[in-house]
């Protein structure tokens, strides 16, 4: 019985709030065309140097020099993390609502860039990288953001609504304590997408960089 109420409310508040979810998948991939687009605006030199220290990491990946995995794995856990505290934080401020729109339009813009740089100087190898190296981890760290960044907005604009509508009132303690809770179980799908990407990916790149001969 509890089961279905708790579905029923989560959809409830996912009708209630659909313009928003829609608005911050658009804008992300908004981002991620825009990073594909910036691609294509770079000079030859600048594509040039750039691919040389890429291929330089590939050196490294296909030799086993990179760092350790758990070096790895809390590197990609704190900056994944900071970034979902900041949004987090920023939700919770009436001024932050602007700032959590343009993060996320960035995070979008980095995976657009990576995507169209790797596909653009390598084609189908680049495709594949991009592929072993870049989504695995990112089927949970994106949905992740944007299930955070909506949360964050929805929060922010009930803060600003507290603020100055004197006919607003929705308690805010018992959003604060939801809110609180998906900080944690975003931290925990965090720790999972940081173990793909410390342990599973770097494999996955060895194989992809040997097979298609990228060293």
């Amino acid at each position: 019985m509890k089961k279905r109420l708790y579905q029923s409310d989560a959809a409830g508040y996912l009708r209630e709030h659909s313009s928003i979810f829609l608005f911050i998948v658009v804008l992300f991939l908004m981002g991620v065309i825009f990073g594909a687009i910036v691609v294509n605006s770079m000079s030859f030199t600048q594509k040039e140097d750039l691919f040389y220290y890429l291929s330089q990491f590939f050196g490294q990946v296909s030799d086993e020099k990179v760092a350790e995995k758990g070096d790895l794995f809390m590197q990609s856990f704190f900056h994944n993390s900071k970034f979902i505290g900041l949004i987090w934080v920023l939700g919770i401020s009436i001024i932050g609502l602007p700032v959590i729109l343009i993060l996320l339009f960035v995070k979008g813009m980095v995976v657009g860039f990576t995507v169209g740089f790797l596909v653009s100087q390598m084609g189908w190898k680049g495709f594949m990288l991009a592929a072993v190296s870049i989504l695995p981890q990112n089927l949970i760290i994106i949905p992740v953001f944007i299930i955070m960044a909506s949360l964050s907005v929805i929060i922010s604009l009930k803060m600003i609504k507290k603020q100055f509508m004197k006919k607003f009132a929705q308690p805010v303690m018992p959003l604060f304590k939801g809110y609180l809770i998906a900080l944690l179980a975003a931290v925990i799908f965090i720790s999972a997408a940081s173990g793909i990407e410390a342990y599973l990916s770097p494999l996955l790149m060895k194989t992809v960089i040997s097979a298609a001969s990228l060293k």
